[in-house]
């Protein structure tokens, strides 16, 4: 290839966002390859028993946790560190990172600390039997909680760099890490191997971002940074309590999984790795391309243009959502065996999960676009909608599961539908009213 198409290539190879861009979708791909063996390791080893259970109560609340952590940090630590250069920008990092590195280390030894309780407000439902070996898959995954979130305010700066591939593989590292542990201690250790699998990985994960600081930043004879404990706590706060709200809908789903019997917790537990990784396939690509274009139209105060662009890429996305649930839900029972059905994990197991994801499946639609528009209002710094919506969708699980007591398979998930999507609904609609609002203000 040659001439303007070489040299156009030639320029989006050189590009640090591009690259980045590459990296990221490199790390998804990996990281949901990595743990589709992850969970099929654990089907095979685990299947739906009530040892399933215990490793779904303690790990699924830790990983949702990890989850918010990472994504809250980076969101709001980027910026703030972006709005700074040399040693000012190193300060604030050092800061940040002592600040949230005591908060982490007071959060993990209080889950240590309270894990009886912990798992009895998770999993009230479960086997009694199970309760000393959730107890301790939530004590040793929860050793992960600091290397994550210290591990994340790394990231914040690593990304301020345009330094991405430190970052990216974090589901990779504790994927194989969770592998490598079942597969060496799975007789000595027995499902404590998952957990301590974990936690190693985070760790890993952490000494990789560790050790990309320290080649590329010097921290020594710096100035105390003026940023107030108040604004370092404060920037990541809407995002924790968005994100912190939404994940209670499916923590709720699983704790209230563990009152419909054995096997149940876990069964949820796989169907929810089976819709998450299209819903990160949706969300996460299309919202790390439609994000920066957002926030340009808007410094160009080209507001049209730019919800005209949301409601294309809305669209598509829904489209797509409908069209995957649409194809998960009439395959799930082949799709399932294909992917499970080995060792612990029987043709009752299949028959199963196939059930439960029967109800569950829908939560992609109103997930995902639950999550996209947040994501766009948070860029057109409309933070508070999100908020309010996200408070919905676990309303709606815990009106509707309580009152209509759903305990069958099938219905187990319907309550986390029905509030993502009720939660989407009324989030489009106040977005709808605060844009024609702003179009109204924009034109007097």
């Amino acid at each position: 290839m040659s001439g303007p198409a070489a040299r156009i290539l030639s320029r989006a190879a050189g590009s640090p966002l591009v690259r980045g861009g590459l990296t990221i979708g490199a790390g998804i791909i990996l990281g949901n390859l990595t743990g589709f063996l992850r969970v099929a390791l654990t089907a095979y080893l685990l299947g739906t028993h009530s040892t399933a259970d215990s490793l779904a109560v303690a790990i699924g609340p830790l990983d949702t946790l990890n989850a918010i952590l990472i994504n809250s940090f980076v969101f709001a630590f980027v910026p703030m560190l972006t709005e700074r250069r040399g040693a000012g920008r190193a300060a604030l990092f050092v800061k940040l990172n002592r600040f949230f590195f005591r908060l982490l280390l007071v959060l993990t030894a209080a889950v240590i600390l309270f894990t009886p309780w912990l798992i009895r407000v998770l999993a009230p439902g479960l086997d009694p039997a199970g309760y000393p070996a959730a107890e301790w898959n939530l004590r040793l995954s929860a050793l992960s909680i600091l290397a994550v979130g210290a591990g994340a305010v790394r990231s914040a700066l690593l990304y301020t760099d345009r330094r991405f591939a430190p970052s990216a593989f974090y589901q990779v590292s504790l994927n194989i890490c969770t592998i490598l542990s079942a597969v060496l201690f799975w007789r000595v250790l027995g499902v404590q191997s998952f957990a301590l699998g974990y936690a190693a990985g985070a760790w890993v994960q952490f000494v990789i971002l560790w050790a990309a600081v320290r080649r590329s930043h010097s921290f020594h004879g710096l100035p105390e940074s003026p940023v107030t404990w108040r604004e370092m706590a404060g920037r990541p706060a809407y995002i924790l309590v968005y994100s912190g709200l939404v994940a209670l809908n499916v923590i709720f789903s699983r704790a209230y999984s563990t009152a419909a019997g054995p096997g149940m917790a876990a069964a949820l537990d796989y169907t929810m790795r089976c819709i998450g990784v299209p819903l990160a396939f949706l969300v996460m690509p299309v919202s790390n391309s439609l994000l920066p274009e957002i926030a340009r139209l808007r410094s160009l105060d080209r507001i049209r243009e730019a919800f005209r662009l949301i409601d294309k890429t809305t669209a598509l996305v829904a489209l797509a959502a409908v069209a995957g649930t649409a194809a998960g839900v009439a395959f799930r029972r082949p799709i399932i065996a294909l992917l499970f059905e080995r060792g612990s994990f029987t043709a009752e197991s299949t028959q199963l999960v196939s059930a439960v994801f029967l109800g569950f499946a829908p939560s992609l639609i109103g997930w995902s676009l639950l999550e996209l528009t947040s994501r766009t209002l948070f860029a057109l710094d409309q933070p508070w909608l999100p908020v309010l919506a996200s408070a919905l969708p676990v309303a709606v699980n815990v009106a509707v599961s309580l009152s209509l007591r759903l305990l069958d398979p099938r219905f187990i998930g319907l309550g986390a539908s029905l509030g993502f999507l009720a939660g989407f609904f009324v989030l489009i609609v106040l977005a709808r009213i605060q844009r024609a609002r702003r179009l109204t203000a924009g034109m007097n």
